[in-house]
């Protein structure tokens, strides 16, 4: 599904009065994807500069591109700022990278826990792009059996 598919369901919703939170077809992953330190060199927000050079992460760029491809949602989460935007757009054009939108401003500091009324599934990035696979691993989740 196009993302611009799914938005105009949404409008269609809200100016008939529901009120829905969209449901992505059966088999098709919405991605929030870091940039520094996950698709290319780890460039801290203090040395603005270095971002139009950063060096690319090959293997990112064929997996989001493939993702992208097959119908997936490709949208980049950054800590760089919206002042950041011109400069990380041309970047990401020069290399050929496929998304559908940037969110700027994630905080910093790592260590994040997302709390959200939709699943959500984490995957730490740890050196090389690959396809994803299934492992059984112990998360935290709320304890709904002490919930009153």
């Amino acid at each position: 599904m196009k993302l611009e598919d799914l938005d105009k369901k949404l409008v269609a919703a809200s100016e008939n009065g529901e009120s829905i939170s969209p449901i992505l077809p059966e088999g098709i992953k919405n991605y929030l994807i870091d940039i520094d330190g996950t698709i290319c060199d780890d460039i801290p927000n203090e040395e603005p500069d270095r971002m139009a050079t950063a060096e690319l992460y090959p293997d990112a760029l064929i997996t989001l591109n493939k993702w992208y491809d097959e119908g997936h949602i490709i949208f980049f989460f950054t800590s760089r700022t919206e002042d950041h935007r011109t400069i990380t757009e041309g970047w990401l054009k020069l290399h050929g990278f496929k998304y559908h939108g940037m969110v700027m401003g994630k905080p910093r500091g790592g260590n994040y826990h997302w709390i959200d009324n939709h699943l959500v599934k984490a995957t730490r990035y740890r050196g090389k792009f690959t396809d994803l696979v299934d492992k059984e691993v112990t998360i935290q989740v709320f304890d709904d059996e002490h919930h009153e």
